[in-house]
């Protein structure tokens, strides 16, 4: 397998960027974009070892990069993206938190936590936590939360859906309105770590996702990756913190700008562990 453990001490120096929900459609985009640059080490955060390895080839063969690898955690179990961060040895410049899921039918996880809402938000939330101290001594560096501009309908009473008709599109745009949210939280709280969050849209991409959602897309995955990329490589993603982005644009977020939600849906995400 091509996973690595310690890049720091078994690469060469270069900026080392994680993204999670590579094996999908915009995360391995992603993840190729990033590569593509000189001087960038890959990390692709997957479930699917056998996705992971496919995609890590494909991603070297088309960019020439080797310094492209994975790490296996389940984005939406704290205990697992915790082992991730506690056998991780080497600096984190860049962390791009894009996995989410779009289940038909309302799951839970082992934990007893809906999944989309584990998956898509905590997911988030919890990486950002687990890698905060590496990310702080490899500062300056950044957070890029995938959100979207479908966004809308969060319910601070009911996050996972336990009271409302389970609707996977209804929680898929809780969910990215969370992303959106908790960027503004964590910019404000890691500004002084040195550590720049920002949100974005990452583009109108047919991919799995969408067709769960009952979408097409009229995006290639490459457009889709764009901004995404353009934050995590680019100077404007370590000029501006708590911002939200579409098509390589900053867009005026009202769910950041309702500062008690942004502190409330903090709060209740904390309540998780």
């Amino acid at each position: 397998m091509t996973q690595i453990l310690n890049p720091a001490s078994n690469l060469e120096p270069g900026t080392v960027a994680l993204v999670t929900g590579a094996t999908g459609a915009i995360g391995k985009a992603i993840a190729e974009r990033i590569a593509a640059r000189p001087g960038y080490h890959v990390v692709l955060i997957c479930r699917d070892a056998a996705k992971a390895e496919a995609a890590v080839e494909a991603i070297r063969y088309r960019t020439g990069n080797e310094h492209v690898s994975f790490e296996i955690a389940d984005l939406g179990r704290k205990a697992s993206i915790d082992a991730l961060a506690g056998r991780w040895r080497g600096p984190v410049e860049v962390l791009v938190n894009n996995a989410a899921i779009t289940p038909r039918r309302r799951e839970e996880t082992p934990e007893g936590i809906e999944r989309q809402f584990a998956t898509n938000v905590m997911g988030y939330f919890w990486m950002i936590a687990a890698f905060r101290d590496h990310l702080s001594r490899s500062a300056p560096a950044r957070i890029i939360n995938v959100a979207s501009y479908w966004a809308g309908g969060l319910d601070l009473d009911d996050l996972e859906f336990k009271r409302r008709r389970y609707n996977n599109d209804a929680a898929y745009r809780q969910s990215k309105q969370a992303n959106r949210m908790l960027t503004a939280a964590f910019a404000e709280r890691l500004g002084g770590f040195g550590i720049y969050v920002n949100a974005c849209h990452p583009g109108d991409v047919a991919s799995t996702l969408s067709q769960n959602l009952g979408f097409g897309g009229h995006e290639s995955p490459d457009q889709g990756a764009g901004t995404p990329a353009w934050l995590a490589t680019e100077d404007k993603g370590a000029e501006v913190t708590g911002k939200y982005f579409e098509h390589h644009r900053e867009v005026p977020c009202r769910f950041a700008a309702d500062r008690g939600a942004v502190e409330a849906l903090y709060r209740a995400c904390e309540q998780y562990g």
